[in-house]
């Protein structure tokens, strides 16, 4: 079996903070209307790791979701061409790492947080993802 591939989720924690996540243990994760973003839900697969960027306010990684069921029609966008996918959650970062601090780290110039930071959905390379759990102090277990 192919190894998880690894995304970057945002959301505004005024909307939907990683701690509603924790508390829901699972979510349909909607209301995407950019095109690309679209794509990379489409593009997620079942066991997909996501990390979870806190955007406009804290502007920072603060979790880690999975990726539960696949991409499928959005249920707030009927007879329209929009996805969504199955969230739940994995683990908080224990220390949130800020956008500031990916902006300076060199080995995350290339992020795509970084180069398309407009986008809410956007592919992570596995050696991105892991360098981001290691600034946040947080170990993911099998």
């Amino acid at each position: 079996m192919a190894s998880p591939r690894c995304w970057l989720i945002k959301s505004e924690p005024t909307v939907y903070p990683y701690e509603q996540l924790e508390k829901d243990k699972r979510t349909d994760w909607t209301g995407i209307r950019n095109y690309e973003a679209r794509n990379n839900l489409r593009a997620m697969k079942k066991g997909d790791l996501c990390l979870f960027y806190h955007s406009n306010i804290g502007k920072e990684v603060t979790g880690v979701a999975r990726v539960l069921e696949p991409a499928g029609p959005d249920p707030t966008a009927p007879g329209e061409d929009w996805a969504s996918v199955v969230m739940g959650p994995v683990t908080r970062v224990a220390v949130p790492v800020t956008l500031a601090v990916i902006k300076e780290t060199k080995a995350l110039a290339t992020m795509e947080l970084v180069t398309k930071s407009r986008i809410s959905v956007v592919p992570v390379s596995a050696a991105h993802f892991k360098k981001v759990l290691q600034m946040g102090k947080t170990a993911l277990t099998a």
